[in-house]
């Protein structure tokens, strides 16, 4: 029974890690990334979709679940109004397939 619950605990905290569940925040210190949407796709480092709930925002793929308080999410991003202030460049796509990293060299930014 204990290895049961042990490798139930691993396998929650292993899917957990690297959901892509963020909280928007109001100050640039309160937060884990600096985010900046760009106006074009080909600008971007990562592609995001906006999903309407947790489950869906699982994995390090582009799929956001913007949360509604900051302790339940696994990123806090603040949204900058200048590229160069920006650890990441977003684009944000209509269909959940087109989400993804363009550049991989930031995507340890989310995990």
């Amino acid at each position: 029974m204990k290895k049961l619950f042990l490798y139930t605990a691993i396998i929650f905290t292993v899917k957990s890690t690297n959901a892509q569940e963020v909280y928007s925040v109001d100050a640039d210190y309160k937060a884990d990334v600096k985010v900046f949407v760009v106006d074009q796709e080909y600008k971007a480092h990562l592609l995001v979709y906006k999903v309407d709930a947790d489950y869906k925002a699982k994995g390090n793929n582009g799929k956001w679940y913007f949360t509604n308080a900051d302790y339940k999410a696994k990123k806090k991003v603040y949204f900058v109004n200048a590229d160069y202030k920006a650890d990441l460049k977003v684009y944000f796509v209509d269909s959940d397939y087109k989400s993804g990293w363009k550049d991989k060299s930031k995507q340890h930014l989310i995990y």
